[in-house]
């Protein structure tokens, strides 16, 4: 049991995801695997970092333990140390660099009863991962920027655009906060559903 304890605090952990500021990525009732030993190799049962292997890379998407949101979250790096980023009508700009966006046709998602929604493809360089974009609040989305990061600390945002509580709520987060990075999911149950397995998205790795 030791062992277990020792191996999920420093090596790799599974995360139950309770809200939806990560779809479509990650849905309400996902279970990750995360990857703790991505970016720091810790003494066991500590924050203590003992090897800084990397740091978090644009698109990777992070778990952290948050002073300011005084709980775990999990976002997506959008912007890295120096980097100048903004947020405009939806559109993300980095180093004025606009993003892409495709239509994308995702189904199946409960929150989209009552607030319906559109699904991007956000591309920035080689990064292409999938947005959403809720529809009562076209017009009205948490714009900012051009705001620069600074040294040390990151700008997260979450996939769930018009529903996340992330940097547009609690600014930068250090990067001593990040735990580790979120890889897959380990397996899935739908809590609208009698928590009834999705057995398509176990093992479905995250991007």
């Amino acid at each position: 049991m030791l062992c277990m304890v020792m191996f999920r605090s420093a090596v790799a952990d599974w995360n139950v995801v309770p809200t939806g500021s990560m779809q479509p990525t990650i849905r309400i009732g996902d279970r990750i695997l995360v990857d703790k030993a991505a970016y720091d190799l810790h003494l066991p049962l500590t924050s203590l970092s003992l090897w800084r292997r990397a740091d978090p890379a644009r698109g990777d998407i992070v778990v952290l333990d948050s002073h300011a949101a005084g709980e775990r979250l999990v976002k997506r790096v959008i912007g890295l140390p120096g980097d100048r980023v903004a947020l405009i009508d939806d559109h993300l700009f980095v180093n004025g660099v606009a993003a892409d966006y495709r239509p994308l046709h995702i189904a199946g998602i409960r929150d989209d009863r009552a607030d319906p929604a559109r699904y991007v493809e956000e591309s920035l360089g080689s990064i292409h991962h999938a947005v959403r974009w809720s529809v009562a609040a076209q017009g009205h989305g948490l714009d900012f920027g051009p705001i620069t990061v600074p040294a040390g600390q990151y700008l997260l945002l979450g996939d769930d655009r018009d529903n996340s509580a992330d940097s547009r709520y609690y600014g930068f987060f250090p990067r001593n906060e990040i735990t580790g990075r979120a890889t897959r999911v380990a397996l899935s149950l739908d809590p609208g559903n009698h928590y009834l397995p999705r057995s398509e998205r176990w093992g479905k790795a995250l991007q």
